[in-house]
């Protein structure tokens, strides 16, 4: 039987099927919920190289930071930030639904527990929809961390009004941005850790 196939439909079959394939396979991943998992494993693994350690260096504009805005904790305390000048700031925006920023916060964990509390403030702001608040609530407890989340009652200040998450801030007891990340990093290496403690 003669092929009755244009040759032109042959050659871009041929083409696009591998890309097809590909495509369909992604599509049964992320129907099956597998895709997140193998995401959060190469991040994960990607966090262990190294290649993804936080940055200790200064932005190239030290910024003045707005500490005008109230946060609530997942037990419904109101937190004036107000009250946190003169301290240092580790101050990390992330989102439930974030895959980036479901792989750091061990980091940040791991880092949380290794650092002198009451000289530096961890601000884990979660910038999920505040009615989601419970949704953020069982997140945390359901991974046992142990930093402090919080979720904005108003508008942030532009500063923290960021385009992508996670992005992670640390201010300077004198107000100054001093470190400013964004996308995923591993924040529990001894350099950082130790460029906490000169703050």
């Amino acid at each position: 039987m003669k092929n009755t196939v244009p040759p032109l439909l042959q050659r871009f079959w041929r083409t696009a099927r591998p890309w097809l394939v590909s495509l369909g396979l992604v599509l049964i991943l992320r129907y099956v919920g597998v895709l997140g998992a193998i995401s959060n494993v190469t991040g994960a693994l990607m966090l262990k190289t190294g290649l993804m350690d936080a940055s200790v260096e200064a932005p190239p504009v030290l910024h003045e930071f707005s500490y005008d805005f109230m946060l609530e904790d997942m037990n419904g305390n109101l937190i004036d930030v107000r009250q946190l000048r003169g301290r240092t700031l580790f101050i990390n925006l992330w989102a439930t639904w974030c895959g980036p920023c479901r792989v750091e916060m061990p980091s940040i964990e791991a880092l949380y527990k290794h650092t002198d509390t009451s000289r530096v403030v961890f601000l884990m702001i979660s910038v999920d929809d505040f009615e989601q608040r419970d949704r953020v609530r069982k997140f945390i407890a359901d991974k046992d961390f142990t930093f402090p989340a919080y979720m904005p009652t108003g508008a942030l200040p532009t500063l923290l009004q960021v385009r992508s998450i996670p992005t992670t801030m640390i201010v300077a007891p004198d107000g100054k941005v001093v470190v400013r990340e964004s996308g995923l990093a591993n924040y529990n290496t001894r350099r950082f850790q130790e460029f906490l403690e000169t703050l």
